[in-house]
């Protein structure tokens, strides 16, 4: 990723000079990369669910013109269901072994998977400049490295996988709302899900938190019980006023926090495009401890203390600082990246609320990750996070 130094000022100059190529309609019919039967699952198709043990919704449009189904940058016209396996990677291009299900079928598979578990679904939304095959990818890395004990779906919306393609795929990410909405909601309907683990990614969690704000006033017209009690925000690209101003009236509402509702929210002040995101909003975001008022960051400089501001505390919210095991050219997913970070998400998914490696801070709500170069060393982070499936050890 271009580092922030010169991604920030081609942020700007996208605002005002219109810099960045917007996306425009292709040179085919999007009717015509979806006219193929290849794209309208057929009740009861056959489906090798030992060799497509995930699970995937999308909103983006597909591309079924040839028997090697591609799913491109734009939007579909409904949600579709489907299965698939860890990507693989030919000739330096990922490739996701999947395929189409009708939606019946896929949510009786579902019931299928979650009945022979403990009735837990992990959920996970992607974020900004992700291709299918990438989020496929983190999907199934998920998967492995934290031996979820039931089935792990992926959820995508149409993102154009450029760099200067934020600002698309954040309107893309307001127009799939509704889809996630019905989505999540349609999943925590189901009598036979116990329990929906959420974790997002950056500017996934834009989708997530309005959507479990909406499927919470849902149970609670219904009587039902919340089945929806660990969200994980990893770099969320999220305006951290707002989220402080929103998120105890609503998502971590005193009745939620009773049932068991937490968030945990990774963040880094390594994080580049979250301070290029920053830049392009004119505020901080959640998943980047930077101070925006500098008379707060001067008192903790005269302190002796590193000049990080986070959300304010709330009942039910964990913040984890990475900055000090950032890894990657961006620190932008370092909850997938690095080792220390990423056996402190696998705690974290399987509830586990504290973990001695966490080094408590000023604040009680906020915990700090530190280097283990014993255990640890950053040249086996690789293999320890296994987050390219044919390499894995």
């Amino acid at each position: 990723m271009i580092s922030l130094p010169r991604l920030a000022p081609l942020l700007a100059c996208a605002l005002l000079a219109g810099c960045i190529k917007p996306v425009d309609y292709g040179k085919i019919r999007h009717a015509d990369y979806v006219a193929n039967a290849r794209c309208t699952a057929q009740p009861g198709a056959a489906i090798d669910e030992a060799a497509l043990p995930l699970f995937f919704a999308t909103s983006r449009l597909p591309d079924c013109r040839s028997a090697d189904i591609r799913m491109l940058v734009y939007r579909g016209d409904h949600v579709r269901y489907g299965r698939f396996a860890a990507p693989t990677e030919t000739k330096k291009e990922l490739r996701t072994p999947m395929a189409f299900q009708e939606s019946g079928d896929w949510w009786r598979a579902l019931q299928a998977e979650t009945d022979r578990r403990q009735g837990r679904v992990l959920l996970y939304v992607h974020g900004y400049r992700e291709s299918f095959e990438t989020t496929t990818k983190d999907t199934a890395q998920i998967a492995r490295m934290t031996a979820f004990d039931g089935p792990v779906v992926a959820y995508s919306s149409p993102s154009q996988h450029e760099v200067l393609g934020y600002v698309v795929d954040e309107t893309n990410m307001y127009h799939d709302i509704r889809n996630f909405r019905d989505f999540l909601r349609a999943l925590a309907e189901r009598e036979w899900v116990k329990e929906i683990v959420i974790v997002s990614h950056s500017l996934g969690a834009r989708l997530v938190i309005p959507a479990v704000g909406a499927a919470d006033r849902l149970a609670r017209r219904a009587d039902r019980r919340d089945k929806i009690a660990n969200i994980i925000l990893a770099s969320p690209d999220v305006d951290r006023q707002t989220f402080e101003r929103d998120i105890v009236e609503d998502v971590l509402s005193p009745e939620r926090v009773a049932q068991g509702r937490h968030i945990t929210v990774y963040v880094s002040s390594k994080d580049k495009a979250l301070a290029a995101s920053r830049v392009l909003h004119g505020y901080p975001r959640l998943g980047s401890p930077y101070c925006f008022d500098p008379f707060e960051a001067a008192e903790l400089r005269a302190r002796g203390e590193p000049e990080r501001c986070y959300a304010a505390p709330a009942p039910g919210l964990t913040i984890i600082d990475t900055t000090e095991v950032s890894r990657g050219s961006t620190g932008h997913s370092n909850f997938l990246r690095s080792t220390v970070a990423c056996r402190d998400f696998v705690d974290v998914v399987a509830d586990k609320r504290s973990r001695h490696e966490r080094v408590a801070t000023r604040l009680a709500h906020v915990f700090l990750l530190l280097p283990d170069p014993v255990t640890a060393p950053k040249e086996l982070d690789e293999a320890n996070c296994r987050w390219l499936p044919d390499k894995a050890p």
